[in-house]
């Protein structure tokens, strides 16, 4: 099977566990006649999604007892905004996804646009980024690890962002000040302005319940924001507002 029929072969490896109560690598590369390395990503992302359970040359079933509640979805106005960001992107553009939820949404779609070149500080999107069909040149901006934000800060992570540059950044925020800009909880701006500096298009994503939304840490002013992506519920008046601030205002249609 190809990346295209990586779904399938999963849940095809999760029958056989069911089976055979284990699941050797090399032989699971033998009957799906794919490499080791593509089984082991499978059996990795099986485990991070608490499904089953590694052990050496294969997994084994999860047991009863470290079976948790299952992972929250993403709205549907999440994944609205996440499609019309990736409908930004142009084949073989060089991207910086920052660590969030509603940024790592776009990665299930990005699979569609070949030849990409991203950048994040979140292991989380790397770790998805490693899955999809196209799978892009991945970068790490490296540094130091923050829980708070489950990202990567600090001055070592803000060295690498300057080594290169980009065509855009995605953003989320924790707020959207309609007098100031998008704002956060997290008081480590640092990083999230040198995005902004070394990106040619800031793209900030967020949920429209977000816009008007009042915190006093200011991640990056209007003056740094081109495109502003929400969902349709965002009052009109509002977006008037936004739109008077010179940024691309995106109103995304939830399906």
């Amino acid at each position: 099977m190809s990346k295209r029929n990586t779904p399938q072969r999963r849940h095809a490896i999760l029958a056989l566990l069911n089976e055979q109560g284990e699941v050797v690598v090399d032989a699971l590369a033998q009957h799906f006649a794919t490499s080791e390395v593509t089984i082991r990503k499978d059996l990795a992302e099986l485990e991070k999604n608490g499904l089953l359970l590694r052990r050496y040359g294969g997994a084994v079933p999860m047991p009863q007892e470290l079976i948790g509640e299952p992972a929250q979805p993403i709205s549907r106005h999440k994944q609205a905004i996440a499609r019309a960001a990736v409908g930004l992107i142009r084949e073989h553009a060089r991207i910086i996804i920052d660590s969030g939820s509603t940024t790592a949404a776009m990665i299930p779609q990005l699979g569609r646009q070949p030849g990409l070149v991203v950048m994040t500080n979140s292991l989380n999107v790397a770790n998805a980024l490693r899955d999809i069909e196209h799978e892009p040149v991945l970068l790490m901006t490296g540094g130091t690890w923050d829980p708070h934000s489950e990202s990567f800060q600090g001055q070592v992570a803000e060295q690498v962002l300057r080594s290169y540059d980009f065509d855009q950044l995605f953003i989320g925020a924790d707020g959207i000040d309609l007098e100031r800009g998008t704002t956060t909880f997290n008081e480590l701006l640092g990083l999230s302005r040198v995005m902004a500096e070394v990106a040619r298009e800031v793209i900030v994503m967020v949920e429209s319940d977000k816009v008007g939304r009042r915190i006093p840490n200011l991640e990056l002013p209007w003056s740094s924001v081109h495109t502003l992506i929400t969902d349709d519920r965002l009052d009109s008046q509002v977006a008037e507002q936004i739109r008077a601030r010179g940024v691309q205002l995106i109103l995304a249609a939830a399906s």
